[in-house]
């Protein structure tokens, strides 16, 4: 029996991650790929065959119920804000109530309880190590203001597949909203 690792995200479209992905900082980080730029919604771990059967449906039905929204992404920061040094450079999303509704109907549906959700998508991440190599005068402010709007139309289940080069993204099943 395999073991998948397993998340459910937004994907978004390729308009979108071409303008991201042109927010790129001279820092020694690992720089998410532009084709794997995502938010991820909620993130479940490894799941078995059958498991990742059932995740597939609870997650179809979900999303069945939800209509459709739009969301912009505002701002390009490190984040978590809270967290020294920061783990990520990300595009932060506005929190929208269509979105935080969905998510809590998926955690509910998947028998989960959810962490605060802050909608994100991450453009690089930090290793401990990597910054303290920044000299800290050559470490960037990372604050700026972006506005990019794109439509949630649909939510996919998506497989992370650790390689050595980085993770490798499949999206497993796609989940339509109502629109």
């Amino acid at each position: 029996m395999s073991r998948h690792r397993i998340f459910i995200a937004i994907n978004l479209s390729d308009n979108i991650k071409e303008k991201l992905s042109q927010f790129s900082y001279d820092l020694p980080l690992r720089w998410t790929r532009k084709d794997d730029l995502h938010i991820t919604l909620i993130f479940l771990g490894y799941c078995s065959d059958q498991d990742l059967g059932k995740v597939c449906s609870i997650v179809k039905e979900t999303a069945a119920k939800h209509s459709s929204f739009s969301m912009k992404l505002d701002k390009i920061c490190y984040g978590p804000k809270a967290v020294i040094p920061p783990r990520m450079i990300w595009a932060l999303g506005e929190k929208k109530e269509e979105l935080s509704r969905l998510i809590k109907d998926l955690e509910k549906s998947l028998g989960m309880n959810g962490n605060e959700f802050s909608p994100h998508v991450t453009l690089a991440r930090v290793k401990t190590w990597q910054w303290k190599l920044i000299e800290p005068e050559e470490r960037p402010e990372i604050e700026k203001d972006i506005s990019l709007n794109f439509k949630v139309t649909s939510i996919d289940v998506m497989e992370s597949k650790l390689k050595r080069e980085g993770p490798q993204y499949v999206i497993l099943e796609r989940a339509s909203l109502i629109l």
